[in-house]
């Protein structure tokens, strides 16, 4: 009876793996000339390699399709303009991250006690995403200008020995570029976990409750280890923005002080568009598609797995 049994479901896994197989050959076709299939391949994967045979060629203001090898990624490593921006990538990226996420957390566990004005407070915490980062860029470059923000503000007030000029200290710059990422994307990061905190049964935490957990424990031990999923979400797509941003760098300090707030993606644009040496700034965008693609397949690992 047991090998019946066990004949039946092989032929019934069998008949699975035979229609699959059918609905994939037939549904083939249709995806491959479907005009949003051909666009992908074209404008996203085919420009994707197109960038990458580029940083293994000889062009300098237009395309020259020399192969040079790896003589450009030298180049690349030994320009000490690269590694200024690639060390303010790390830190941008680590402070806005980190900072987002902290700022998040506690934004998130403040709303979620059902206090009054609610609505009005999450509109005004997640309205910073609804404007461009460009607008963003201007509006803290105004802001932490020292002839008319901040330290004019406070001068004004009566402290004349009061200064704060980050925006033009070679040494501080970067971290006025933090300072407007923070305020721009920290109501994303709430939103996330405020949907996590809303996801929790509550009976794990009446449950901590009756064992007589305080409100510390509760949080510290139960509901911020059920965040997780909503932690790992948050570092790989506020890290996928760190890395690739660009117009609010632009936008608040154009590279400055010199290029003092140079970050990848600026490099890249300037050696490719503004100092005609096209193969070198492809290399670069190389480097950082290989750093996106370190964030995102671990992230796509786990979430295959359910997250376990």
């Amino acid at each position: 009876m047991s090998e019946k049994v066990n004949a039946s479901n092989v032929n019934l896994k069998r008949l699975e793996k035979t229609y699959h197989s059918s609905k994939i050959s037939s549904f083939l076709p249709k995806l491959l000339v479907s005009p949003s299939f051909v666009a992908m391949v074209v404008f996203i994967y085919g420009f994707i390699f197109w960038t990458i045979w580029i940083s293994f060629t000889d062009s300098k203001l237009m395309p020259n399709y020399k192969f040079i090898g790896f003589a450009n990624y030298i180049s690349l490593f030994k320009e000490p303009r690269w590694w200024v921006a690639f060390k303010n990538m790390f830190i941008f990226t680590f402070l806005f991250v980190f900072l987002c996420i902290i700022s998040g957390l506690i934004l998130a566990i403040l709303l979620d006690q059902k206090i009054k004005g609610e609505g009005v407070l999450l509109t005004i915490y997640l309205c910073p995403m609804a404007i461009s980062l460009i607008v963003t860029g201007v509006a803290w470059k105004w802001i932490l200008n020292p002839e008319l923000g901040i330290e004019r503000l406070v001068q004004q007030l009566g402290f004349a020995k009061f200064q704060f000029r980050w925006l033009v200290d070679s040494n501080l710059a970067i971290y006025t570029v933090v300072i407007a990422a923070v305020w721009q994307s920290t109501g994303y990061a709430m939103a996330l976990f405020l949907a996590g905190l809303r996801g929790i049964d509550n009976s794990l935490i009446e449950a901590a409750k009756v064992d007589g957990a305080n409100i510390f424990q509760i949080y510290t031990r139960v509901i911020i280890p059920c965040l997780r999923p909503v932690f790992l979400s948050c570092v790989v797509i506020l890290s996928h923005i760190a890395i690739k941003t660009f117009d609010l760098v632009m936008a608040l300090t154009k590279g400055g002080p010199g290029y003092a707030t140079d970050v990848p993606a600026t490099f890249m644009y300037s050696f490719a568009f503004n100092r005609g040496r096209l193969a070198i700034g492809a290399a670069s965008a190389v480097i950082m598609f290989i750093i996106v693609i370190s964030f995102i397949i671990p992230y796509l690992y786990v979430e295959r797995d359910g997250g376990k």
